[in-house]
């Protein structure tokens, strides 16, 4: 099966915007308004902080996909940004592994999942 990589980089695209809802919803399914209050006010806003730019981060990555897929895949700059990102989403499943396990479903599937996007955008600099 061969995909072309602009296939990949839409894929990567809807993956994370599917990111960016999530993190949006962090304040209702973690229950943020009663959890964080219960953090100092400097944590509790870093911790809000943090969310909101990593969630612009899953914007901009999702924009280069959507919008610059030709020079992602057709530049030396554009190819160390896929790397990059891959190199993100790849730290992000090691991440999970040492802070949550993977004895849960939910942790062991979110593993899977970001293993997933390290492949994404790993894919168009590999078959190109």
């Amino acid at each position: 099966m061969n995909v072309p990589a602009t296939t990949w980089l839409f894929i990567g695209g809807i993956f994370n915007l599917g990111f960016v809802v999530f993190h949006l919803l962090f304040w209702r399914l973690f229950r943020w308004k009663q959890d964080l209050a219960l953090l100092t006010p400097i944590n509790r806003a870093v911790m809000q902080i943090l969310n909101l730019c990593l969630t612009f981060m899953f914007v901009v990555m999702a924009y280069v996909s959507f919008f610059h897929a030709t020079e992602l895949i057709a530049t030396n700059l554009g190819k160390t940004l896929l790397i990059l990102f891959s190199i993100f989403w790849f730290l992000r499943m090691i991440e999970q592994v040492i802070f949550f396990g993977i004895q849960h479903r939910a942790s062991l599937a979110l593993t899977l999942i970001f293993l997933g996007g390290s492949v994404i955008y790993l894919m168009p600099v590999l078959i190109r």
